[in-house]
């Protein structure tokens, strides 16, 4: 379901139940040594994908492990994407060549908890979910803002080696197109000597899950966001304002 707000040249797996005996790697075995029932089967499921996207791509499987900072790490010139929640596991891969940063996003299509939204949002972003949610109550706004927010900070982080708050990252979005431009209010990172300003994305509700997903091409490749991305990375201004 995640590869309909993905371009061509990135490669997807996603399930709905969790395999009865996942295959990992002994490496990744460890990982999970000690973990509860829920974290071993998000973990091997999410991995069961990843091994599956990289065949896809072309590439032989190899344990993807944590990093430091629990970030998936990829084989060399691949970059990637894992996402989990409940009755959804996904993973998708690219080449480095044509993909500098992607990240994806899955969350029940149903709204956060009190308090969430005031905690992650800014105030023009809650007065453009108003609007949105007047106009479709199919979308759970707020989740889909929590989401594209969380792909955000996949690819940003491989990039910035650093965290950013959810705070520094104002989403507009399109609802027309399935759209969303997400604008960053703190100094990016370069890429090839350009400052990222802001990230591209794309979004979908279906079977009862929000998807998002947001891919940085490598500078030199834009043309090819015609192959399922509709949008470019954004390397200008922000709005005024920001």
């Amino acid at each position: 379901m995640i590869k309909s707000i993905l371009p061509d040249f990135v490669a997807a797996a996603d399930v709905f139940t969790d395999p009865p005996d996942p295959m990992l790697f002994p490496e990744e075995e460890q990982v999970i040594v000690h973990a509860d029932d829920r974290r071993r089967q998000e973990f091997s499921t999410a991995r069961v994908c990843a091994h599956d996207a990289l065949r896809k791509l072309g590439v032989r499987p190899s344990p993807v492990l944590p990093g430091l900072r629990g970030e998936p790490q990829w084989p060399t010139g691949v970059v990637g994407s894992i996402t989990h929640c409940a009755g959804y596991r996904g993973a998708v891969v690219a080449a480095a060549s044509k993909v500098t940063a992607i990240g994806i996003d899955a969350e029940p299509n149903e709204p956060l908890v009190p308090g969430v939204l005031d905690a992650i949002s800014l105030p023009e972003e809650r007065e453009s979910l108003a609007k949105l949610g007047a106009r479709n109550t199919r979308v759970q706004w707020d989740r889909m803002l929590f989401s594209a927010k969380e792909s955000v900070f996949k690819a940003w982080f491989p990039l910035a080696k650093r965290w950013i708050d959810f705070q520094d990252i104002l989403i507009n979005v399109d609802p027309a197109n399935g759209d969303f431009t997400a604008w960053l209010r703190v100094g990016g990172p370069r890429v090839r000597g350009q400052r990222i300003t802001a990230f591209s994305g794309r979004w979908v509700v279906d079977a009862g899950l929000v998807l998002t997903a947001v891919v940085l091409p490598t500078p030199g490749r834009t043309g090819s966001l015609q192959q399922g991305i509709r949008r470019a990375p954004v390397y200008g201004r922000p709005p005024n304002g920001m």
